[in-house]
């Protein structure tokens, strides 16, 4: 057991009940010319979380600690897309929409899969979610469940979406969170220090908020 500096207090981690979520780091949310590029927005906003995810997963991976990816996209047949949202996620190109990375947000194409940066190692488990949260319509509880893990180290984007419904789902499931305020991002700074605020207020009413730093610090300690 660690403790690792975090608001609204320590974090005591817990490192062999531990798992490594990252939240939807995707070729379409990331880079020119995907999804988040043709909804108008900045994806630089994004990639300042990058290189703090990549030298976090190398720590983690050394560590021999589980890593968990997620993927937000749709079956190539929309059958699990609703309406609501199909209608509500359009700009110049919508889901399911050809576009320059292949149909947008769509299972197996190029633009749905994980930046290069952060791909998956072999063996580590790739959530494919139809939806904002990683839990809903997923087999991540379970794999949770049978590998014993009680605690998450979230990261991700984007912090007031994918990760705060993450984090909210997982609290509800009893799971400990603690998100790194370094290794999230969004396309808009006010709703990630807010997304974040949210998170650790009230006595970490939803988890815990810390600094890539610390931890990694943490984990060399615990492998020396």
């Amino acid at each position: 057991m660690t403790d690792i500096a975090a608001e609204p207090f320590p974090f005591r981690l817990d490192a062999a009940r531990a798992a490594l979520l990252i939240i939807d780091m995707q070729r379409d949310f990331l880079e020119p010319s995907g999804f988040g590029e043709l909804l108008g927005n900045d994806v630089t906003m994004l990639r300042r979380a990058i290189q703090p995810n990549r030298r976090l997963l190398h720590a983690w991976r050394a560590a021999g600690l589980m890593v968990i990816h997620t993927r937000e996209g749709h079956r190539p047949d929309l059958t699990d897309l609703p309406a609501s949202k199909k209608s509500r996620s359009r700009g110049a190109l919508g889901i399911g929409d050809q576009g320059p990375m292949g149909r947008v947000l769509i299972r197996g194409e190029a633009g749905h899969d994980i930046i290069p940066e952060l791909y998956p190692a072999p063996g580590e488990p790739v959530v494919d979610k139809p939806g904002k949260g990683a839990f809903f319509a997923t087999d991540l509880h379970a794999i949770l469940h049978n590998r014993d893990i009680a605690q998450l180290v979230v990261t991700g984007v984007t912090t007031e979406v994918c990760v705060n419904t993450t984090v909210r789902e997982a609290n509800d499931r009893g799971y400990e969170c603690l998100v790194l305020e370094d290794c999230c991002a969004s396309y808009f700074a006010e709703f990630h220090e807010i997304g974040l605020r949210m998170i650790a207020a009230q006595g970490a009413i939803f988890g815990w908020v810390g600094q890539s730093d610390d931890l990694i610090t943490a984990l060399g300690a615990e492998s020396s």
